[in-house]
């Protein structure tokens, strides 16, 4: 391993001005890069794929979960709606990524489509109620504030961002296609 500094990530701000919270998720994800590859030789960062339990239908079940959780759960404090309200997460705290591997193309899809909906009406309803300033029932488990719109859907943002890259390589070991 080389040695490098240790990179400090600061979490970007729950509630801010477009312009700095904006800035700030870009530093957030800056400095995500940097932690990732810190301390690695360079044959490490040149290994093309990392042992990975990740799938395709993980990601597409994990990204209903987060749906469902950021509007309905967090944003207007809906209870979670199946199948999340009765998954064993003591069990598996990783259960919507493991119990994927259960569920056929067409009930992922369903799943994802199902979150997808009713994430844009609870977005559609917290801006005609307050626009990206409206803020959340519940609240930040790390400093009890509440989360604006605003970030929810830059946090949304990220999450996809990121998911579509562990998406890319996963392709691309499956079946070879690449790209967009």
């Amino acid at each position: 391993m080389t040695s490098s500094p240790h990179t400090e990530r600061t979490d970007p701000p729950l509630t801010a001005d477009e312009a700095s919270t904006l800035v700030a998720f870009l530093d957030y994800h800056r400095d995500t890069l940097r932690m990732k590859t810190e301390g690695l030789t360079a044959e490490q960062l040149a290994q093309p794929l990392a042992p990975s339990t990740l799938t395709l239908g993980g990601l597409l079940k994990h990204v209903a979960l987060n749906e469902a959780s950021w509007f309905g759960e967090v944003l207007h404090g809906r209870p979670m709606p199946e199948p999340w309200a009765s998954a064993d997460w003591e069990a598996d705290r990783d259960w919507e990524l493991t119990s994927a591997r259960d569920d056929s193309p067409e009930e992922l899809r369903r799943l994802m489509d199902v979150s997808v909906g009713q994430a844009r009406r609870d977005i559609d309803a917290a801006l005609a109620e307050g626009g990206p300033e409206f803020r959340s029932v519940k609240l930040s488990r790390k400093d009890g504030q509440e989360f604006s719109l605003r970030w929810i859907l830059l946090h949304m943002i990220e999450e996809y961002a990121r998911h579509n890259g562990h998406a890319d390589l996963l392709r691309e070991a499956v079946d070879g296609v690449t790209g967009e």
